[in-house]
């Protein structure tokens, strides 16, 4: 199954330079790096990215992580996933960039 991560652009240039990261500010703050579900994704972008444009999405296998990821509640009561461990560049899958549209963030049409 794949999991997703939207990163801002700078995010993304500190884990591709690092080779891994403990997250944005929201993840470190909450000691687990939060992603979303496909489903998921499109109301994370529009709840906490609204009017940011030149962010970049990630897809990561959850067998990659396996062991070190729990579907917690959030929103609504709905499970998401939380990473408990930094965030390897070799746990992408693939990224692509999620540009900001006039009706919001366009996301890739073959997410699953």
């Amino acid at each position: 199954m794949l999991i997703y991560k939207i990163f801002r652009a700078h995010e993304w240039a500190l884990l591709e330079t690092q080779g891994d990261t403990t997250g944005a500010p929201v993840d470190v703050a909450d000691g687990y790096i939060h992603f979303s579900t496909a489903a998921q994704a499109a109301e994370t972008a529009a709840k906490h990215f609204t009017t940011e444009d030149g962010l970049v999405l990630l897809a990561v296998d959850t067998d990659r992580i396996d062991g070190n990821l729990r579907w917690e509640p959030s929103r609504g009561g709905a499970l998401f996933p939380h990473l408990y461990r930094e965030l390897r560049l070799s746990d992408v899958l693939w990224h692509k960039p999620l540009p900001l549209g006039p009706q919001g963030h366009i996301f890739p049409e073959d997410m699953k």
